[in-house]
């Protein structure tokens, strides 16, 4: 991994495993939702956002892998981008994480609001829409790129790595 590499971020379906006892606490404490209470802001029911079920990216893994494709990858669970993916960052690099590159799915947005929690704190507890970092070799940008349309995997570039000391920098 060096500086000029490439961040793609694939989707997740939700909140997966990240945040759940701050989502809980939102939702059915501060707001006094039950699982069966529709909210327009997220298009559904509560109990229904809460259960969607955690993808699998095991299919775009091996064929990344397979491909020669990917020089890290990680994978957003509890501690949000801001945690997982400097474990995956060697010394002398960071990350830098284009916000606005993705859709943020309405659940956050919605948390957000409900708790009125800051936006640090929002991308250190939950993945903010993005359930699986890969990050490309500059070199194979294109290729990689090329891989993930033709088997239908629905991805965002998101960031590069760039010198600095194994921390993601939002920008």
């Amino acid at each position: 991994m060096e500086a000029g590499d490439v961040i793609f971020g694939l989707p997740s379906t939700g909140l997966h495993t990240n945040g759940y006892s701050l989502a809980r606490k939102l939702l059915f404490e501060e707001a006094g939702y039950t699982p069966d209470t529709y909210v327009s802001e997220i298009k559904g029911k509560v109990g229904t956002e809460l259960l969607k079920i955690h993808k699998s990216y095991w299919h775009v893994i091996k064929r990344m892998v397979e491909g020669d494709l990917v020089a890290a990858m990680a994978h957003i669970t509890g501690g949000g981008i801001t945690e997982n993916l400097p474990r995956v960052l060697p010394r002398n690099v960071a990350a830098e994480i284009e916000m606005g590159s993705w859709p943020v799915q309405p659940i956050f947005d919605h948390l957000q609001k409900l708790g009125n929690v800051p936006q640090d704190d929002m991308l250190r507890t939950f993945n903010m829409g993005l359930g699986m970092l890969l990050v490309i070799p500059a070199a194979k940008f294109k290729k990689a790129q090329s891989l993930l349309e033709r088997i239908g995997e629905k991805h965002y570039t998101v960031g590069r790595i760039v010198k600095g000391e194994r921390k993601v920098m939002y920008v």
